[in-house]
């Protein structure tokens, strides 16, 4: 399958997936979402598969959903079930990763924001840069933090922390992300790739039956009560479009972004 914002590599069982939209700062579009998903659900087919790297291009991993996609857009500008096509992409592209057999590895370099935050907690291990951090910003923006990924948050750093992540939408340097839970190691800036790899080959060498077997079990106790939990979350997220407060956090997000242009 051909891929126009995502760069698949395969090399024996290892594949790299890299989120190739370095002009916007690799952020998520509905193209990209959608690719995501596809992506990760045709690794099922294939048991040759066995470790998936997620990475970003130019140094970056991603800022976050694209607003400025039109078809983003349409999640607080189009018809209710046009708002809601979109909103569910998010989860189900979260929930692919999550459930995907391969064990898989985040390798992060730069800035890791909101939508992107998400992708990573559903993978398996994460892998980050001296210099990069992470930060949610739904709340300043008006929206609640859906696509399934509060219980994900609580699993790894607690209800403190995840409340303190959110609410306050302040960036979580790495050093402090492996400090709460949120990654298993920081390198030097540039060097998350190779040491991804590193740990993929060593993942490599053991019994496939064995370490699908146990990913498996492991993820399924984990999240075994969270789709209780976070089943409307989305439907909130869609809710909040309508909200004054979006409305206003939207239009200075865009607004500080026009003036960093300019």
């Amino acid at each position: 399958m051909k891929y126009i914002e995502l760069i698949v590599e395969r090399e024996g069982p290892l594949v790299t997936v890299t989120l190739n939209g370095p002009k916007s700062l690799n952020t998520l579009s509905v193209r990209m979402l959608r690719e995501l998903r596809e992506v990760a659900l045709s690794f099922q087919d294939d048991p040759g598969i066995r470790v998936v790297i997620l990475t970003g291009a130019s140094g970056v991993f991603s800022a976050g959903l694209d607003l400025k996609d039109p078809e983003v857009r349409k999640m607080v500008g189009g018809t209710m079930d046009e708002r809601r096509e979109q909103v569910i992409l998010g989860p189900r592209a979260c929930r692919a990763w999550e459930e995907t057999e391969p064990v898989t590895i985040a390798a992060v370099e730069g800035f890791c924001v909101g939508g992107g935050v998400s992708l990573i907690i559903s993978c398996d291990f994460r892998i980050m840069g001296q210099s990069a951090f992470m930060r949610i910003p739904e709340i300043e923006l008006g929206l609640n933090y859906s696509w399934g990924s509060i219980p994900r948050l609580l699993h790894l750093i607690g209800p403190a922390k995840t409340k303190q992540m959110i609410l306050l939408g302040e960036q979580v340097p790495a050093k402090k992300c492996l400090t709460w839970g949120l990654a298993e190691e920081v390198v030097s800036d540039g060097s998350t790739m190779e040491t991804a790899i590193a740990l993929g080959e060593k993942i490599l060498k053991k019994p496939p039956i064995p370490v699908c077997m146990t990913k498996q079990a492991i993820t399924t106790i984990t999240a075994a009560l969270d789709r209780a939990g976070i089943y409307m979350d989305a439907d909130q997220f869609l809710l909040t479009t309508y909200s004054e407060d979006n409305e206003k956090g939207l239009a200075a997000f865009l607004n500080k972004k026009l003036n960093n242009s300019s």
